[in-house]
């Protein structure tokens, strides 16, 4: 039996690719106008990007436990064997949760087998990584080689990206009011990444054309191999960007495929509209299929 993958909403896959690659999803929360929706399953990003404009500020919370405790305890019951790649511990509870209910149903079920892992990764970051390991599991890879894939991705993952507005990162405590700086003033775009889970600015670049320059430097800087892997890139309503994104890394650095997807809504209550971000490996995995 293939190894069942699970993974949250927060991966930013939409919502045919969980049906299509035989993957759990675990919504996390979106709370919007006083209307609480599922991420993916019920509410469509556009929604919370137009709410945002609006003047509305959209709250997220953290995947059901009681979701949990249902997955869980059907997967234990028809004894199948599994790995649930989670959102960055850094940036919500929702692999906590998932610990904790983990060991309750493990109570009653002592020989479950079901591996928890925090990729300290987040949107298509995440995503690659599900990916991969769907893919994987279609081919009846073992847990154990899948699990090393897991891991290895989720330690060198890069994830670059810049923002419209920090105010959004700021408000939900995604980063500092220190670290907010600039955020719409005279045209200054910060570029961010992920490190070890947590969202870090890093520089300031004045204007678009120079920020989107500025993130193909980086990815030629810190990434490997870029001409054999899957680079991703995931917008905030933003599709004409993103498609000048790929054309821009297609040229320069010719990886084996570009995929693009939409923030989805828990994602991008907090980004807001009009965010790009760009994810590759600085280091490649053995091959293994």
């Amino acid at each position: 039996m293939p190894i069942k993958i699970l993974a949250d909403s927060a991966c930013d896959l939409p919502l045919d690719f969980y049906s299509e690659s035989n993957v759990t999803l675990i919504p996390l929360k979106v709370h919007v106008n006083g209307q609480e929706y599922e991420d993916v399953k019920t509410i469509d990003p556009k929604t919370v990007y137009d709410a945002i404009r609006n003047g509305s500020v959209p709250k997220t919370s953290q995947a059901s436990p009681l979701l949990f405790e249902q997955i869980f305890t059907n997967m234990a019951e028809n004894n199948e064997v599994g790995i649930y790649i989670a959102f960055s511990s850094q940036l919500s509870g929702t692999y906590s949760t998932a610990v904790m209910i983990l060991d309750q149903v493990k109570e009653k079920y002592p020989n479950f087998d079901l591996t928890i892992i925090d990729t300290k990764c987040a949107s298509l970051g995440q995503g690659l990584i599900v990916m991969e390991a769907a893919r994987l599991s279609s081919k009846n890879v073992p847990k154990e080689e899948i699990l090393k894939d897991v891991i290895f991705r989720s330690q060198h993952m890069e994830h670059l990206f810049t923002v419209e507005d920090l105010d959004y990162l700021a408000k939900g405590g995604r980063v500092s009011k220190a670290s907010a700086f600039l955020g719409g003033l005279l045209n200054i775009k910060p570029v961010l990444n992920v490190e070890d889970g947590k969202l870090v600015p890093i520089e300031k670049i004045r204007g678009k054309k120079k920020v989107l320059r500025r993130l193909i430097e980086l990815m030629k800087e810190r990434g490997s191999d870029i001409q054999e892997q899957v680079v991703g890139i995931s917008h905030a309503d933003n599709e004409e960007t993103a498609l000048e994104m790929k054309s821009m890394i297609e040229e320069e650095l010719h990886p084996k495929a570009v995929y693009i997807s939409s923030i989805g809504s828990a994602i991008g209550s907090h980004t807001g509209a009009g965010t790009i971000s760009i994810f590759f490996l600085n280091q490649l995995p053995k091959k293994m299929e």
